[in-house]
C-alpha cells in the first residue's frame, strides 16, 4: 500500500506528490463538466473555493478538491467511470476504492486519476451531514444548513462557502492557507466573519487563541 508523507498533518489526507505518483490537476472547466450532472449538491473546495469566492486567480494550486455529502459518495464512482479511486484509509496512505463500496466515517479523502500511472487529476473529499444539515469532521458541534454550504458563482460554479473552506484551512494553516486568509479576509462580509470566528473558536479552542481570531476581530471593527 502507498504510504504518504509521515510529516503530513493527520486526517487531512496523503500530501500530493509524496512518492505515490504526480499530481496535474484537471483545469476548473473539466471538473465542472464532469459533475454538473450529478442530481446530488456537490462544491468545489480547497483553494479554488477561495479563488471562486475572490473572484479571480492569485496563486498557483496543487490539486482540486470536489467535496460531496457522505452519504452521496458513490456518485463521485459514477462521474469518473472508469478512472481509478484510491481512498486515504487510513489516512496517510492510499489503498483502493472498490466499485460501489460505502467509505466509513474517518475516510474523507479519494484520490483520482484516468488510469494506471496517470498523474492524480481530481481529490474527492467527503463530509458529514444529519437529514438537511451540515457537520464538520472535525467538530460535529460545527454545523449548518446544507443549503448553506456553498454559493454559486456567475459562472454557475458551486463552491465551498469562503468561510466554511477558511475554517478548515484555520486547523494548522500553511503558507497557501495563511495566503488564502489573508486575501479573503477583506471580503468577508459580517456574518461570514462572525460564522468563522465562531467556528474556529468553537473547534480549534478559545482558551489558546488561534491567531486569526484577532485579525478577524479587527477586520470587524472597522
Amino acid at each position: 500500500m502507498p504510504t504518504a508523507d509521515p510529516g503530513r498533518e493527520p486526517g487531512s489526507g496523503p500530501a500530493p506528490g509524496a512518492s505515490l505518483g504526480t499530481w496535474e490537476p484537471a483545469p476548473l472547466t473539466e471538473v465542472v463538466r464532469l459533475f454538473s450532472g450529478l442530481p446530488c449538491p456537490w462544491w468545489i473546495g480547497g483553494g479554488y473555493a477561495i479563488e471562486l469566492a475572490v473572484g479571480h486567480a492569485f496563486r498557483p494550486h496543487g490539486d482540486i478538491d470536489v467535496l460531496l455529502l457522505r452519504r452521496d459518495q458513490l456518485a463521485a464512482q459514477r462521474v469518473l467511470a472508469g478512472w481509478e479511486w484510491w481512498a486515504a484509509d487510513p489516512p496517510g496512505t492510499l489503498r483502493p476504492w472498490a466499485a460501489g463500496e460505502v467509505l466509513p466515517v474517518g475516510v474523507h479523502d479519494i484520490w483520482c486519476r484516468p488510469g494506471p500511472g496517470a498523474p492524480w487529476r481530481i481529490q474527492v473529499m467527503l463530509d458529514e451531514s444529519h437529514g438537511e444539515e451540515w457537520t464538520s469532521r472535525r467538530d460535529p458541534r460545527v454545523r449548518r444548513p446544507v443549503r448553506e454550504l456553498g454559493v454559486t458563482s456567475a459562472e454557475g460554479v458551486p463552491y465551498l462557502a469562503p468561510e466554511v473552506q477558511l475554517y478548515y484551512k484555520a486547523k494548522a494553516p500553511r503558507p497557501k492557507d495563511e495566503e488564502d486568509f489573508a486575501t479573503m479576509l477583506p471580503l468577508l462580509t459580517d456574518d461570514r466573519r462572525d460564522w468563522l470566528a465562531g467556528a474556529i473558536s468553537l473547534a480549534y479552542g478559545a482558551n489558546d487563541p488561534h491567531p486569526w481570531l484577532a485579525r478577524l476581530r479587527q477586520a470587524d471593527s472597522r
